[in-house]
């Protein structure tokens, strides 16, 4: 094959890629958003984020917009919360075909519901947390919580590495606002399973605010990487949330926060929480 033909190929099979991607592919969304001059040109192989990417938000060019917000900071691990496992799968053929991005990736669903992530009646698609990362990840688990709240909540974890170090990544994302006695379970339930391992990043919507008593369990155990933000009410925590309420952690065992920045995004009524990690 000449080098035109082979180009030719190359670009025909982007193409059929991303028009696999779903509607939004179809209709022109899968033109780059350009990035800022700032942006990464690789993984930043000790940064991580955290994003509750609020599905089911619909709209024309939802998932290239947050494929182009992830592109922005490329962080080594990606924590996602209320995802759809047919937007993540086009936002991970975005972040590839688009900004030469290639996550893999693991999935903690909870519900299979045709209303939230459609599908086919007998294939609903699958709803509740998945996590990106730059290297591959064995020890997959996935973990419902007995009392789940309003709907179906729970735990995902895998090993990957950060920073060049094997560590264990937990995501989740616990019950609604109004259920703290609930979300005190599923603390209880999480805080256990994390206690076991040495370096450990634990990412998700906590739905509740720092000095929160379900959060106590998390508090003993890790620090968030946002170094002005604990438990203590006199604590000063970057709001993470449309409310102007932080909900969402970055919570670290053997691993020092560098740096913490939280993202305003049209995409979520959730920010994108970015944080860069050094040794403990």
């Amino acid at each position: 094959m000449t080098g035109t033909g082979a180009r030719w190929l190359a670009g025909a099979l982007i193409v059929a890629c991303l028009l696999l991607a779903g509607p939004s592919a179809s209709n022109g969304a899968y033109v780059a958003k350009p990035l800022p001059a700032s942006a990464p040109k690789e993984f930043v192989p000790n940064r991580v984020m955290t994003w509750n990417i609020c599905n089911p938000c619909k709209g024309s060019g939802q998932n290239v917009g947050r494929a182009a917000e992830i592109a922005t900071y490329a962080p080594q691990v990606i924590g996602l919360q209320e995802a759809c496992v047919g937007d993540v799968e086009r936002i991970r053929n975005y972040l590839q075909y688009l900004y030469g991005l290639v996550y893999h990736v693991e999935y903690g669903s909870v519900l299979q519901s045709w209303s939230r992530c459609g599908g086919v009646p007998w294939s609903p698609g699958g709803f509740g947390q998945a996590i990106l990362s730059a290297a591959p990840m064995t020890d997959h688990v996935n973990v419902d919580y007995p009392d789940g709240g309003s709907e179906d909540r729970g735990y995902m974890a895998v090993t990957t590495l950060v920073d060049g170090r094997p560590v264990r990544v937990f995501n989740t994302h616990l019950a609604q606002r109004s259920q703290e006695s609930v979300r005190a379970k599923q603390t209880g339930v999480l805080a256990k399973a994390v206690a076991r391992h040495e370096h450990t990043i634990v990412l998700g919507d906590f739905n509740a605010v720092p000095d929160a008593a379900e959060l106590t369990g998390m508090w003993a155990l890790a620090a968030d990487a946002d170094l002005e933000c604990g438990p203590s009410a006199g604590g000063t925590c970057e709001p993470t949330t449309d409310w102007r309420s932080k909900f969402d952690y970055i919570f670290l065992r053997g691993f020092a926060p560098l740096e913490q920045a939280v993202h305003l995004t049209l995409y979520s009524d959730h920010d994108l929480v970015q944080a860069d990690l050094g040794r403990a």
